[in-house]
């Protein structure tokens, strides 16, 4: 494949998906990873991209950059769903359950509603919906709010009805997740909000995709240390994910044969 049409399959993924890694675009494309590399430096000295650890992302997304729920939905979906049903195997009947917004819990929510009879705090009207057509009898608690692009009810009241409750389990999903920024939001009262769960929880579970690895927020919601489990997918790199075992207690990579 000559380079222009590697440079255009890049942008073309890099519109498409928000942040792409390097080894998935050379392993899409065919090359090598340092003829990815050498593309990547191509269209960044362009302005055409930006390089992210690990990765590239569309220019101009820093870190109060939103993206809305309906693209974000459509993103790793496959990983997303591995991640759901890792997770939803955490939960047991009964359980005061926690589910921040996010299009890696909505998919969780979908999967959760097919599960045992539990009680759920979210502040993700896309997670209450989830549960709608559920014949297991679980309960959800809907907090108030104002709205953001990705769909979370976030501000004062929020995070109020957050701090009143006590969960046995929070899932939390994230925008990014880094060595240094640990997990991070691009909305500062999502950040709060997000706070004001994992403070509520006996135990906090990140649900977040390969994507997310070298992405920062503006607002950081907790320390990697600060996550009791971390339910990622096969296509994080290995150095990441020795990395995040050394900081977090439990990482369960979805469809590999140890957690």
């Amino acid at each position: 494949m000559l380079a222009a049409a590697r440079h255009t399959a890049i942008l073309d993924a890099v519109q498409r998906e928000g942040v792409v890694k390097v080894a998935d675009l050379a392993q899409r494309l065919g090359v090598s990873a340092v003829t990815i590399r050498r593309d990547i430096d191509a269209l960044s000295d362009a302005g055409l991209l930006t390089r992210v650890h690990g990765g590239v992302m569309v220019p101009g997304e820093g870190g109060t950059h939103e993206p809305g729920f309906a693209l974000k939905s459509t993103q790793h979906l496959e990983a997303k769903e591995a991640i759901a049903l890792e997770a939803a195997a955490l939960v047991t009947e009964d359980m005061a359950v926690g589910v921040t917004a996010g299009s890696t819990t909505w998919v969780l929510a979908k999967a959760l509603a097919a599960g045992p009879r539990i009680t759920v705090l979210t502040n993700s009207v896309r997670v209450m919906e989830a549960f709608s057509t559920s014949t297991s009898g679980s309960t959800v608690l809907l907090t108030g709010g104002q709205r953001t692009p990705s769909d979370a009810l976030v501000g004062p009241l929020a995070t109020a009805s957050i701090r009143r409750l006590h969960l046995d389990l929070l899932f939390l999903g994230v925008h990014g997740m880094d060595e240094n920024a640990g997990f991070t939001t691009p909305n500062l009262l999502e950040a709060e909000a997000n706070q004001a769960f994992a403070a509520a929880a006996r135990r906090v579970v990140v649900v977040a995709d390969h994507s997310k690895w070298g992405v920062q927020g503006i607002g950081s919601i907790c320390g990697l240390e600060e996550a009791d489990c971390l339910v990622t997918d096969s296509g994080l790199p290995r150095a990441a994910i020795s990395h995040l075992r050394d900081r977090i207690p439990s990482v369960r990579v979805a469809g590999a044969s140890a957690a």
